[in-house]
């Protein structure tokens, strides 16, 4: 046990990376629209997920560099090379910096759930709002430590919170387990849940995770022979962080829920039905998975960052630090302003919804190239399991890039 717990890190943050506000969001509309109908869709993201982290983690312990660093190594043209890059750094670095004000607010709605808003007045137009600040300066002084023992030590404690929060609040609203089997194990859609469907699988095969999780395993482990403890805590980890969102969407499932959009929403909904503990239990949850968020974004960034222009410094150094403070002081603004930048969210999306199929098959490529990874390439299994992944990702992609084309 002593063993496995000193092995736990990479995987866990990728899976608390991935549960943020958005993935809340979208398993509590999932589950009041559709009860446990989609629960399947859950159980393919889960899947997926694990077999692109384990390639992404297992290319980053035998080459010992981040998934960005591999793509400019890697591509020789330089004009597909530059392409890449300057794609990498828009969906990630210009869409962290987009996203990172919801990871914040998700915190906050946590925190407003059970606790008064506390704003302060700057005029007659805007308001500060300062838990919006304080999470901010919680992000700020686990990252400035810049020790990545602690980050693994802290999202431990989070995920664990966070795990323990939504599933004990699962149990609470007392739902029918052989409903919850038929819904993972039995697909159904229907034309209505298409579209929460791509949400469900897109909201937990994050582009971002990739290039966070081929890093965070070159820093911890240094020799090839711990890609099957890697192999197995990203499994672990992974699964744990399925189970939390099956379990949102249990909780949202609970009868006599009505106009439920946010878990903020849910957590005022379940107060009658079950008590104050429901509530609380939500709202740390939500508090939990927001701060998570609000560290792995900005954090992820600088490495892509460092991984693009071949920065050899680690997370204590001015470039490394500089990147991050810019992707959080940009969310605790709009957070705190309560200011949306819908254009910068649109291109974003766009630009993620064309990273996630381009990385998925790089990521296919070099995994299989032997003079990268060696007797550590892809076995047949994981090709036509990689395979089917990224025809999934493409349609992933192109849907993205047309619900927000429609939008204009």
């Amino acid at each position: 046990m002593k063993n496995w717990f000193k092995n736990v890190g990479p995987g866990v943050l990728v899976s608390a990376a991935f549960i943020g506000p958005g993935t809340v969001t979208v398993c509590t509309l999932a589950g009041v629209n559709f009860q446990f109908a989609l629960l399947w869709a859950l159980l393919l993201s889960i899947i997926s997920c694990i077999v692109l982290q384990e390639m992404a983690a297992r290319l980053g312990i035998v080459s010992q560099a981040g998934l960005s660093e591999s793509i400019r190594k890697e591509i020789q043209h330089p004009i597909l090379r530059g392409l890449a890059i300057t794609l990498v750094l828009s969906a990630i670095v210009i869409g962290n910096a987009a996203y990172e004000a919801g990871n914040i607010t998700g915190a906050v709605l946590g925190i407003t759930a059970v606790l008064s808003p506390l704003e302060v007045q700057l005029g007659s137009s805007f308001s500060l709002n300062i838990w919006s600040v304080l999470i901010g300066a919680i992000a700020f002084s686990l990252l400035y430590i810049g020790n990545y023992k602690i980050l693994e030590r802290v999202f431990i404690a989070l995920v664990a919170l966070m795990s323990i929060s939504f599933i004990i609040t699962a149990f609470l609203t007392q739902p029918d387990f052989s409903a919850i089997l038929e819904g993972m194990f039995v697909p159904k859609m229907g034309t209505d849940g298409i579209l929460t469907v791509i949400a469900l699988v897109g909201t937990t095969v994050v582009p971002y995770n990739l290039f966070l999780h081929a890093s965070l395993v070159s820093e911890k482990w240094k020799d090839a022979s711990k890609i099957k403890t890697a192999r197995k805590e990203l499994t672990a980890a992974i699964i744990l962080g399925g189970i939390v969102s099956m379990a949102i969407v249990i909780c949202a499932a609970a009868p006599n829920l009505a106009n439920v959009s946010s878990a903020a929403d849910l957590a005022v909904g379940l107060n009658p039905l079950f008590g104050e503990y429901a509530t609380w239990f939500i709202a740390i949850g939500l508090l939990a998975a927001g701060i998570t968020s609000a560290i792995t974004a900005p954090l992820a960034s600088a490495y892509v960052v460092k991984g693009c222009f071949g920065w050899e410094s680690g997370m204590k150094s001015a470039k490394f630090r500089a990147v991050w403070i810019s992707i959080l002081s940009l969310g605790v603004l709009f957070s705190s302003l309560r200011f949306s930048p819908i254009e910068i969210i649109r291109f974003a999306q766009i630009a993620n919804g064309l990273l996630l199929p381009v990385i998925a098959m790089f990521l296919f490529w070099i995994v299989n190239k032997t003079s990268v990874m060696g007797k550590y390439k892809n076995s047949l299994l994981q090709n036509i399991l990689g395979t089917i992944i990224i025809v999934i990702s493409i349609f992933l992609g192109a849907k993205s890039i047309y619900s927000v084309l429609q939008n204009f």
